[in-house]
Formats: structure tokens, C-alpha cells, sequence
């Protein structure tokens, strides 16, 4: 059987996961060895500062999750979920239209967008109607 040749739109969805990949894993490595970066931004939003490793390790199972062609959508599900916890922390301190909330929204965006672009099986089950 022939292989086919991944279209134009295949590798957009390939570059748009590989950034939202690349933004988890970058943060979750901040929450794992620099956590003194993120040690402000959690308190402000109310959380305590020992939770960082765990934040870190949520994100980078996200990340790996989706990173994998056969778990690829329930990586997609799970940094949806993240990302809108993120999404409603800010939220809840006033922070509508933050730069965080901003990166968060895009990153939930990139994530759906990217699997929708490189996995054909995802199309029908979110058609776009005209």
C-alpha cells in the first residue's frame, strides 16, 4: 500500500501542535527547576508556591500526551482543561484579557487547531458548516 503525502495543511496542524508542545513543555521545565520564576505569579493568583512540581508535571503529561500520534486527542482534552483552569484563575482575580489568559486562550486554540489540521479522522466530528 502506498503511503500518501501529507498536504499543506497537515504540516500547519504538525508546526501549530509542535508550538503548543514546546510552550508546555517550556513551562513545565520553569515549574521544575525555576520555580522562583513562577513563585509570584502563583501567589498573586492565590496558589501556593509548592505546588509548582505538580503544575510541572500536569503540563508535561499534557504535553506528551498529545505529542503521541495515539493519545494525541486526550492530550488535546487534558491541556484544554488545564488551560482553561489557567484561563479561570485569571479570571477570578480580575485579569480578563491578561497576557497569561491571552497565551492560554491561543495555546487551547493552537492545540484543537493543529489536531484538527493533521488528523483527518478529527474532521467530521467538528465540521466546519458554511
Amino acid at each position: 500500500m502506498k503511503r500518501q503525502r501529507p498536504d499543506r495543511l497537515h504540516w500547519i496542524g504538525r508546526v501549530a501542535s509542535t508550538l503548543v508542545v514546546a510552550a508546555l513543555l517550556m513551562d513545565a521545565s520553569i515549574q521544575f527547576f525555576v520555580p522562583e520564576l513562577a513563585t509570584s505569579m502563583l501567589r498573586d493568583a492565590g496558589f501556593t508556591p509548592a505546588i509548582a512540581p505538580v503544575l510541572g508535571m500536569i503540563m508535561a503529561a499534557c504535553a506528551l500526551l498529545y505529542a503521541l500520534p495515539a493519545t494525541a486527542f486526550l492530550g488535546a482534552i487534558l491541556a484544554t482543561g488545564f488551560l482553561g483552569g489557567a484561563i479561570c484563575a485569571h479570571a477570578r482575580l480580575g485579569e480578563i484579557g491578561s497576557p497569561p489568559e491571552l497565551i492560554s486562550l491561543l495555546l487551547g486554540l493552537l492545540a484543537w487547531g493543529g489536531l484538527y489540521l493533521r488528523d483527518r479522522r478529527l474532521r467530521p466530528l467538528l465540521a466546519i458548516r458554511r
